[in-house]
């Protein structure tokens, strides 16, 4: 299966060889849901980019935005990834 882009955040993939298929920043293996997780503790770029400093600062905006629009599903990952899902 091929890259597929989300509409609107073409820097955001979903490739199924690529960690089942979860959300990733294109070229790299980093999920959006990492990002996510540290923008929901801290809310801090910087943060972030410390702790993924081959990212530019437009990929970490577009990791944002992508979940920022799709809240519920990388939430549902996260809390799967803890432990904590259903």
């Amino acid at each position: 299966m091929a890259a597929m882009r989300a509409p609107r955040t073409p820097r955001i993939v979903r490739d199924a060889r690529i960690l089942g298929g979860t959300p990733i920043i294109q070229g790299t293996r980093v999920p959006v849901r990492a990002i996510a997780f540290i923008w929901r503790a801290t809310g801090d770029r910087a943060r972030i980019q410390y702790a993924y400093p081959s990212l530019t600062a437009s990929d970490i905006d577009k990791a944002i935005h992508y979940y920022e629009a799709h809240r519920a599903e990388i939430d549902r990952d996260l809390l799967d990834e803890q432990g904590e899902g259903d």
